[in-house]
């Protein structure tokens, strides 16, 4: 059994999730017609993921977004060959797409130190080039965090995310009884007696019609796009958004929100999911949360109950229901094993897989070497 120790935190005020820079790679330097000297090729522009860095670091260390590579030295008779130009690299944090002022993606960075070159240096005077350099390319780019953390937190407002994420990773998120209290993302990070760490991410509220975009609905629905896990959290006496809006029961509430993520994007319906019902500690809530189970067993007898267009192609799957209350710290505990068995088991699936592929591949190529026709010889 796996045990909770300290937790560590910390918070994105004025969080940042896209940044638009402007990049050109180095000038290409001078050929020597006389000798067939060749000019040092321009440096290129490097974008370097790094696990320490934000968007919002970026920014303030760079507020002027302009990068631009060293130039190529030029060819001269003690060194024929000039050099290549400094390459430029921009720290970016794990998890960024990067696209191009079009909005083709140009590339991804998943992973600590992964590199992708943004913008290339000129060629270097040569003959092919007449022994003029070439300029730089020029490029403005876009990018876009997607990747925030190991677990995020889907709810409607209200539903007692932040304050699970303060049970859960000792975080200081803002709390009141009024929806929208968190417009910005909460990072926790839950620290287990073996030093493995997992990053949770209490993401602003979803609202019936986020995948239109309605409240923060596309900022949400982004972000989540690259957790490895989904871990529901609804209140256990249902959710109503104002006084003009209709009241939801948790069940209702789980739909909802299981139709939301497939408008937005089928395939986030197909990452591993918990339930986490919260609220435990309100009067009733033991009989109401009996009813859930019966509902959560069987959902398609009750999907009538529903208008059509509110009914989801498929019903999530949850690898873990657990009942909480994030005011007295029940089930806490427990939640916190499934999380980090959920993930290890995740995990594990993802290397098998990795493994099979890479084995298949190995045979395919085997046979294709095997079995290629042989060519009779001439007589």
């Amino acid at each position: 059994m796996v045990h909770c120790g300290c937790a560590l935190f910390r918070k994105y005020g004025n969080f940042i999730d896209n940044l638009r820079l402007f990049t050109k790679g180095g000038s290409g330097g001078m050929g020597y017609p006389r000798l067939g000297g060749e000019g040092g090729k321009g440096g290129d522009v490097w974008v370097v993921a790094h696990k320490t860095m934000t968007l919002k670091q970026l920014k303030n260390k760079y507020p002027q977004k302009r990068f631009v590579a060293g130039g190529g030295t030029n060819s001269r008779i003690n060194a024929l060959k000039g050099s290549k130009g400094k390459d430029c690299e921009i720290p970016v944090p794990v998890g960024i797409s990067v696209t191009d002022e079009n909005g083709k993606i140009i590339g991804e960075l998943n992973k600590e130190e992964d590199r992708l070159k943004v913008a290339e240096g000129g060629l270097g005077g040569k003959l092919l080039t007449n022994f003029l350099p070439l300029k730089g390319q020029k490029r403005v780019i876009h990018l876009d965090l997607k990747l925030i953390a190991d677990v995020a937190l889907v709810g409607f407002p209200n539903a007692g995310k932040s304050s699970l994420l303060s049970q859960i990773s000792h975080a200081k998120p803002e709390i009141a009884s009024y929806a929208f209290t968190t417009l910005k993302p909460e990072l926790g990070k839950v620290m287990y007696d073996d030093f493995k760490q997992i990053s949770v991410a209490d993401l602003p509220g979803l609202i019936e019609g986020a995948h239109m975009n309605k409240g923060m609905g596309h900022k949400f629905l982004k972000h989540i796009e690259r957790t490895n896990q989904l871990l529901f959290v609804v209140d256990i006496s249902g959710f109503q958004l104002s006084s003009r809006t209709k009241y939801r029961s948790a069940f209702e509430t789980i739909i909802l929100l299981t139709k939301e993520l497939e408008l937005y994007k089928e395939e986030l319906q197909m990452k591993p999911a918990l339930l986490a019902v919260n609220k435990m500690d309100l009067p009733n809530a033991p009989e109401k949360f009996h009813e859930l189970m019966s509902q959560l067993q069987n959902p398609k007898a009750f999907l009538h109950l529903f208008e059509k267009n509110m009914i989801p192609d498929r019903t999530m799957e949850f690898q873990h229901i657990i009942p909480i209350s994030a005011i007295t710290g029940e089930g806490i505990e427990k939640l916190k094993n499934c999380i980090r068995k959920s993930l290890d088991e995740h995990a594990s699936q993802e290397n098998e897989a990795y493994h099979k592929k890479q084995l298949l591949n190995l045979r395919i190529s085997d046979t294709v070497s095997y079995s290629e026709p042989l060519i009779p010889e001439r007589m």
